[in-house]
């Protein structure tokens, strides 16, 4: 079946990588990298395999305000001389160092221009998206703290899909997570584990969505 839609997340594929920006932070900030990595190791396989809450479910499908994740978070860490860490402003002070892939931006825009339908799929962390872009880039948006639902529940997929009024199967998906492109395939999407622009890009004009 025909590609004739385009979703993607959004940190890590429309921005530099997570663990780039993450380790910025934790420098400025003078952090125990390895007391942090340790915590958030924990925190992800419950979000992702555990199948029950914790601090990173709860932030994602907007069940936990982001100023409590930043107290609950804050608490778990020290800094390198053992002191407590600011727990007000930690989200914007983690994601600070995002900067956009201009390649990526402009495969949106080639693929609407192409008349593929585009759509943004991203489980928040409270955090600020540029806004200001999205009607340029998407024809649709699901950030899931505003719809009550997170990446890899299938049912968020759906809904995109939903929203771009088109079967999953003429959908593809982009992600920089395993767990949610295969989330994403098991609704019947394509999708491509995004791991540099290049590829990407690669990928979605081998599949005609460019």
């Amino acid at each position: 079946m025909a590609i004739r839609a385009v979703i993607t997340d959004w940190g890590g594929v429309l921005t530099s990588p997570l663990n780039e920006a993450v380790a910025r932070w934790l420098e400025a900030d003078r952090i125990d990298a390895d007391r942090y990595r340790a915590i958030m190791r924990a925190w992800v396989k419950a979000a992702y395999d555990g199948g029950g809450l914790n601090p990173i479910h709860g932030l994602e499908d907007g069940t936990l305000d982001p100023a409590e994740f930043e107290r609950l978070l804050a608490a778990e860490l020290l800094t390198i001389d053992g002191n407590p860490v600011v727990a007000e402003g930690l989200i914007n002070r983690m994601f600070a160092a995002f900067a956009p892939v201009e390649p990526m931006y402009a495969a949106l825009r080639e693929a609407r221009a192409a008349g593929t339908r585009t759509a943004l799929l991203s489980n928040s962390w409270g955090n600020e998206y540029p806004r200001d872009l999205f009607a340029d880039l998407f024809d649709a948006v699901v950030i899931s703290c505003e719809v009550g639902m997170r990446k890899p529940d299938q049912r968020i997929f759906r809904h995109a899909a939903d929203l771009l009024d088109l079967p999953p199967a003429e959908c593809v998906f982009i992600d920089d997570i395993d767990h949610n492109v295969r989330a994403a395939e098991a609704v019947g999407m394509t999708a491509v584990l995004h791991t540099d622009p290049d590829a990407t890009v690669a990928a979605l004009r081998e599949l005609g969505a460019l």
